[in-house]
This record gives structure tokens, C-alpha cells and sequence, in this order.
């Protein structure tokens, strides 16, 4: 790779995504059509909420599409047994990465010991039943030196993933408005820097082609979209395909301040 390129092909971008069908307000007809468009695709997972684990596994069946339930989500305060609970439930119904968020509170308050116990639970949940566990951190609402803690407990823990964001994380602006960055270019820098030999997944505001390939540069490994079909249509227009071609990165604007939802 040469300064300003990145090597791509169109399966590796495809396999880059969790297709993303998490929005409180999706009806298992929505879920049915997402799953259409994981499969169609052939993107790495499906991202659902937990009771419709059943209904990815059933469309998902003879694809390598993975399901991937999320637990503790969006805010991650339930209890510790609960979240191990759900976390060991997820995989025994067919979830085989599942994405787990901090309890935010505890880790802005310091107490890292609960933190650290609670991930390990769950990762030895997950693991222990086949499965894999992504960390969601929140990254809206925690200053770097709390991202960089994260990194070291998940490290140290070994868990596979760690990950920017739900795409719910809304903050309270000055202006009395709720909005979010999501997965910001400092923070996954931050992530790589901290947490060498976990995988990591941007969530939250990688929206066109050239974002996910920027974000590729900067060694993310996995990110969660809504635009999968934008993304990858992109792709194909501009001549991306199973041959490997070197392709120019384009930088963000604002270097990662991007807004919208997940």
C-alpha cells in the first residue's frame, strides 16, 4: 500500500459489515426485508435485537452471514447476571458474535473493577458457548483517558472486538438538541493505539464507500451500517471487484466529527 491508497476487493468490503437492523421502531416485516439485503449482499452479519435471533438464523440458513445479537442495548445498565443471562441465551439460540454494551455509568464513575468483571462474565459466556463478544464503549459520552482504559481491560481480557458505539448514544447539545459523532477518527486511532490485538468496529456515521475505506486505513476490521446497499452499489459502479485494485483513500470532513444515525 502506497501513502494515500488502501487495496480493496469487493468481498472484503462485503465482509466488512454488520448490516444493521437494530431501530426500536422495526417491525419483523423491516427485519425480514434487512435480512434480505444481509444475504443478498453476503456481508459478514446481521445485527438484530434478541427476539428475532430466531428469525435471522432461519433466513440466514446456508449463507456465511453470521447472526449477531446485541445485549445490555442500547445503554447497557442492566445488572451483571442479567447481561451474562442474556449474553448465554443470545448464543445458545444461534447468535455467534454478540455486541454488549459497558455499563457507561460505572466506567465514568471509576469503579473499573466492575467493569472488568462484568466483561469477563460475559465474554466467558460467549466464548464458552462458540461465539465471540464485541465491546461497545460509547465513546459519546467518555473522555479518551476512559476509551483508553477500555482498551487496556479488553486487552487484558482478550476479548475479540472492541467497538465505538451503539448509534443511540445521544447527547444533550447546547442547543437543547440530542445528536451524536458516533465513530470518530481520533477515537479509533485511540482504539487501535490501546487495544493492538483486538479487532475493531466503527459504528455510528460510516455512511458511503469512501468512508468505510478510510476507516479500513486506519485498521478497523468491521463496521456497523444502515447503507449497506449504498455502500456496496458504490463499489460496483466504480469497477470493485473480486480482483484486488488499489483505490485512493479519501479523508473525512472534520476529521471523524460526523453526525446521524447508526
Amino acid at each position: 500500500m502506497s501513502a494515500g491508497t488502501i487495496k480493496v476487493n469487493y468481498t472484503q468490503l462485503c465482509k466488512m459489515i454488520d448490516h444493521s437492523l437494530l431501530h426500536p421502531t422495526m417491525t419483523d416485516q423491516d427485519v425480514l426485508a434487512g435480512l434480505k439485503i444481509a444475504r443478498d449482499y453476503n456481508v459478514a452479519t446481521a445485527c438484530v435485537k434478541p427476539y428475532h435471533i430466531p428469525l435471522a438464523k432461519q433466513e440466514l440458513a446456508g449463507t456465511d452471514v453470521l447472526v449477531c445479537p446485541v445485549i445490555g442495548f442500547p445503554h447497557g445498565n442492566s445488572t451483571t447476571e442479567v447481561k451474562v443471562f442474556e449474553a448465554s441465551a443470545a448464543v445458545k439460540a444461534g447468535g455467534k458474535e454478540i455486541d454488549m454494551v459497558i455499563n457507561i455509568g460505572k466506567a465514568l464513575g471509576g469503579d473499573w473493577d466492575y467493569v472488568s468483571d462484568e466483561i469477563r462474565q460475559i465474554n466467558e459466556a460467549v466464548t464458552n458457548g462458540g461465539a465471540i463478544l464485541k465491546v461497545i464503549f460509547e465513546n459519546d459520552y467518555l473522555q479518551d483517558e476512559h476509551i483508553i482504559k477500555l482498551c487496556e481491560i479488553c486487552a487484558e481480557l482478550k476479548v475479540a472486538f472492541v467497538k465505538t458505539s451503539t448509534g443511540y448514544g445521544f447527547v444533550k447539545q447546547p442547543n437543547g438538541m440530542y445528536n451524536y459523532k458516533g465513530a470518530t477518527v481520533p477515537h479509533l486511532k485511540l482504539m487501535k493505539q490501546h487495544s493492538p490485538e483486538a479487532q475493531i468496529k466503527a459504528a455510528g456515521g460510516v455512511r458511503t464507500l469512501d468512508d468505510l475505506i478510510y476507516v479500513m486505513s486506519l485498521g478497523v476490521t468491521r463496521i456497523g451500517a444502515t447503507a449497506t446497499i449504498a455502500i456496496l452499489e458504490e463499489a460496483k459502479k466504480r469497477g470493485i471487484g473480486e480482483e484486488t485494485v488499489e483505490v485512493t483513500l479519501v479523508p473525512m470532513a472534520g476529521a471523524g466529527d460526523w453526525s446521524g444515525a447508526y
